[in-house]
């Protein structure tokens, strides 16, 4: 089944207590398509960039069968560029410089071949932008799954809660999620979330792993424990990537069938952080990516002893 991602294709620059790079290929959008095309061959992407733009990534995407006729190139302007330094616990990064370039006045325009999808992936964008590409398609996709954070909620909270009615997944971190609801509780927080629209919530917990809430189901996935984490920017992009991706392979958007995918999601995130950008992602094999899973199901494979007495 066919996935469209929309979200940003973009420069980054980025300090970690193991290095520094210099300007570097990211964006959620970026992040998001090359995790999904590990399980997806059916890919549409919208985003911008401006002629500064590689045109060596532009191909790589569509090596990876990524359509990507939906992305803008602004000929004479710059491609959106974030750089940040991250803290000792790589939880946390203070931003050094945002240049918004062509993003500033970013129109998504979803082109006619895109019509029809089955699943949709908002990355992390305004709001307003996430809303429109909603109401530009002819047909509502089967699943759309949506990112967002804490800016949004500071700056547009009113746009922010008129889009959530429109999704059915919302993918944040446990920080965004408390902000949001009002609670520090990640159950109650929850339910008041998925009241605002979504279905289904997952909260991304970093090296703590990820919930998943439906109705009265809960799922947990844990993270798998690394040696080294070097680079911990594009993780959260890359798990939406590999669930969505997941999701679309299958065509199943059954509960069950989301847990897996989760797995799926944090198996890519944790190949991710190994190196810088995306790196890592554009080396790991289909070996690489069903060992790893098999690490993450022995982390909750179990035998219950029963000790009645």
């Amino acid at each position: 089944m066919s996935l469209l991602t929309v979200g940003s294709v973009a420069f980054d620059a980025i300090e970690t207590p193991f290095g520094k790079t210099d300007k570097i290929i990211g964006g959620a959008g970026t992040y998001i398509a090359l995790a999904a095309s590990f399980y997806n061959n059916r890919q549409n992407i919208v985003s911008v960039v401006g002629e500064d733009f590689p045109n060596e990534m532009l191909e790589e995407l569509k090596r990876r069968n990524i359509d990507i006729s939906g992305i803008q190139i602004k000929r004479g302007e710059k491609t959106f560029f974030w750089s940040g330094k991250y803290h000792n616990d790589m939880n946390s990064r203070d931003t050094l410089v945002t240049e918004l370039n062509v993003l500033e006045h970013f129109d998504p325009i979803v082109p006619e071949s895109y019509q029809g999808t089955e699943y949709l992936m908002l990355g992390n964008l305004s709001p307003q932008v996430q809303r429109q590409v909603i109401e530009r398609l002819t047909e509502r996709p089967k699943l759309i799954a949506m990112d967002t954070m804490n800016f949004w909620m500071d700056i547009a909270l009113d746009d922010l809660k008129e889009t959530l009615k429109l999704i059915d997944v919302l993918i944040i971190n446990d920080e965004e999620a408390r902000q949001l609801s009002g609670e520090y509780s990640l159950v109650k927080a929850s339910k008041i979330i998925r009241e605002m629209g979504p279905q289904y919530l997952i909260i991304k917990k970093g090296e703590h792993g990820a919930l998943l809430f439906h109705e009265s189901k809960m799922f947990f996935a844990p993270a798998l424990p690394l040696e080294e984490v070097f680079d911990p920017t594009g993780a959260g992009d890359t798990f939406a990537g590999g669930f969505m991706g997941y999701i679309a392979s299958t065509d199943d958007i059954s509960f069950e069938n989301m847990k897996r995918a989760i797995i799926n999601g944090s198996a890519l995130a944790s190949f991710c952080v190994e190196e810088f950008g995306t790196e890592r992602l554009m080396n790991i094999t289909a070996k690489d990516l069903e060992e790893r899973i098999e690490e993450f199901v022995s982390l909750t494979n179990f035998d219950m002893i029963q000790i009645i007495s």
